[in-house]
C-alpha cells in the first residue's frame, strides 16, 4: 500500500501544508477554459440548434423564395400594364398612323406578345461522372461538366445574329437591356433564378436560325465539351409558339461620376 499524500484516503499530517502540484493546476485550467467555452456557445446561441433550426434559411432557400416572389411581381405588373394599355386606347387622342408607330416600337421593344415560327436550343450540364468519349481528349475537369454564361450568350447572339425577331431564355422575354449572367451552376435573368438544363426560344426563320447557330464560332467550341464529355445540347424546331412580353421594370441603372 502506498503512504503517498496523494493516495485516496490519507490524511495530510497536522502540521503539513498540501503543496498545488502542476498537474492539478493543469487540470483546473482545462476544466476552467472547458467552461468558458460552453457559455461562450450557450450566450450566442441563445438556446437555438444552430445546425438544424428552421428559422436558420439557407441563402439557397433565401434566393429560391426571392427569385419566386419576382415572378409574381412581374405577372402582377403585367396585368397592371394591360389595364393601364387597355384604358389609354379609349381614347388618348392619337391617329391611326401614331397608334401605328407606337405599336412598331412596342414590338421592337418586346413588351408585346410575338408569334411565328421559332427555333429551340436547349443547353444542359454533362453527367457528374462524364469521362473523356473521344480519344486524345484529357480526363474532364468540374468546369468542363457545365453550362457556363459564355455558353448561353454565344447561343442568344447567335440567333439574333440570325435575324430572330424575338427571343426568350426558359420563361422570360429577352429586351434590350436583358443581362444573361450565370452565378456558379444557376443562370439569373431579370431578378429571377434558374438551373439547368437552360431552354433559349426565337422566333424568325428556322433555316436561318440554324446556320446562324452552325456558323458561330463559340458554339463550335461548345460542340467540342458536347462531343468530348457529354454537355447537353439539343436543337428543335417548335412550330408556331407564341412568346410572352416583356413584364418586368425597364427603368435604367447607370453609374454616375462622384463630384
Amino acid at each position: 500500500m502506498s503512504n503517498s499524500a496523494d493516495s485516496p484516503g490519507t490524511q495530510s499530517s497536522p502540521g503539513r501544508t498540501s503543496r498545488w502540484r502542476p498537474v492539478r493546476l493543469l487540470t483546473i485550467a482545462v476544466f476552467a477554459l472547458a467552461g468558458l467555452i460552453f457559455f461562450t456557445s450557450f450566450n450566442t446561441a441563445k438556446g437555438t440548434n444552430i445546425r438544424t433550426d428552421a428559422s436558420l434559411l439557407r441563402l439557397s432557400d433565401l434566393i429560391q423564395e426571392r427569385s419566386h416572389r419576382n415572378g409574381e411581381l412581374d405577372e402582377s405588373n403585367s396585368s397592371l400594364r394591360e389595364d393601364v394599355e387597355s384604358l389609354a386606347e379609349r381614347d388618348d387622342g392619337s391617329t391611326k398612323a401614331e397608334d401605328a408607330k407606337l405599336a412598331a416600337l412596342e414590338e421592337n421593344a418586346g413588351t408585346n406578345k410575338l408569334r411565328g415560327q421559332a427555333l429551340s436550343v436547349t443547353l444542359n450540364d454533362a453527367p457528374p461522372d462524364a469521362t473523356a468519349k473521344l480519344p486524345g481528349y484529357p480526363e474532364p475537369q468540374p468546369n468542363d461538366l457545365v453550362i457556363h454564361q459564355q455558353d448561353l450568350q454565344a447561343v442568344v447572339n447567335a440567333l439574333w445574329q440570325g435575324g430572330a425577331k424575338g427571343i426568350k431564355v426558359m420563361d422570360q422575354r429577352l429586351i434590350s437591356t436583358s443581362a444573361v449572367r450565370c452565378v456558379g451552376n444557376t443562370l439569373i435573368l431579370q431578378g429571377r433564378v434558374y438551373s439547368p438544363p437552360y431552354k433559349v426560344t426565337a422566333v424568325g426563320d428556322p433555316e436561318k436560325l440554324q446556320n446562324a447557330l452552325t456558323a458561330s464560332p463559340e458554339i463550335q467550341n461548345y460542340m467540342l465539351y458536347v462531343n468530348a464529355y457529354g454537355l447537353g445540347w439539343k436543337v428543335e424546331e417548335e412550330g408556331s409558339v407564341t412568346l410572352p412580353g416583356y413584364s418586368g421594370t425597364v427603368d435604367l441603372h447607370y453609374a454616375k461620376p462622384v463630384e
